[in-house]
């Protein structure tokens, strides 16, 4: 698919709400499809009906939930306490169902925490793949489709190209979510090479590649030209969905609705955006 047939999507994270103004700001520019993305203690508010209904009255596709990864000590899918596996495991079901409930069919997850012992780090990936299957029959029971997201730490399971196979084997079911400021281990070529065709939904912003930034790309320094490239010749279907805050220290105002779709229409006809 060319990158100009990709619909434009938003992390709700960007502004931090699921107020019906930020459907009709999404409107506004053109952005059709949005991740259900919240502070962790905010998902058992997320008013589910009313969600669906402005999505349906905007014209906005609630395409996918990223499920909640913190508090650590309490959501971990790899964690050696059963108590703490078992309770992530049921309240991402719980999270799974509601949102397949409205329409909404793909969850994001991520795979474990960090840090993680060097020493304890087979067991880890043994209960990452325990809980991913199990999430997996559960997804699928919904309709639904579970995506593993590649992580940047150094001491977390999926920041390796190693990892993430051994991940997905855990059910055939499962694909990524790729995150492209997480890539600390690979050029992004590699990795797309490698595990493009299992890519189910993607997180976009740019970095520095020493760390996760979650900056607005052309911030960083991403060669973009050469990652749309890459996604379109592993047979990338979108969304392109930001994963971008709106305000950030390193610019001088907040963005705009209409900020994310000049710089998307910017990357996907490969050419500069302007900076803010």
């Amino acid at each position: 698919m060319n990158a100009t047939e990709w619909k434009l999507g938003l992390s709700a994270s960007s502004f931090g709400s699921l107020d019906r103004a930020v459907f009709e700001g999404y409107a506004s520019a053109n952005i059709q499809v949005m991740e259900l993305s919240l502070p962790s203690e905010l998902y058992d508010t997320i008013p589910w009906q009313e969600v669906k209904r402005n999505a349906s009255e905007t014209g906005v596709e609630v395409r996918s939930i990223h499920l909640p990864f913190y508090p650590f000590a309490i959501r971990d899918l790899a964690s050696l306490d059963e108590q703490v596996r078992k309770g992530t495991v049921a309240a991402h079901k719980e999270l799974i169902s509601r949102a397949g409930e409205i329409g909404t069919h793909i969850a994001t997850v991520h795979p474990s925490v960090a840090p993680l012992a060097a020493e304890q780090r087979g067991e880890h990936m043994k209960r990452a793949k325990e809980s991913l299957a199990e999430l997996a029959e559960h997804a699928a029971s919904c309709g639904s489709t579970l995506g593993v997201e590649n992580l940047s730490s150094n001491e977390a399971l999926g920041n390796c190209i190693e990892d993430m196979r051994t991940l997905l084997a855990a059910d055939d079911r499962l694909r990524l979510t790729f995150d492209v400021n997480h890539m600390l281990r690979h050029p992004h070529a590699e990795y797309i090479r490698a595990l493009g065709d299992r890519f189910v939904n993607i997180h976009v912003s740019d970095y520095d590649f020493i760390a996760e930034r979650h900056w607005l790309p052309y911030e960083g320094k991403i060669d973009w030209v050469e990652l749309v490239t890459l996604l379109e010749e592993a047979g990338y279907e979108g969304p392109f969905l930001y994963e971008v805050p709106a305000k950030n220290a390193i610019r001088s105002r907040p963005l705009t609705f209409a900020d994310y779709r000049e710089n998307f229409e910017a990357l996907v006809n490969k050419r500069p955006a302007p900076r803010i």
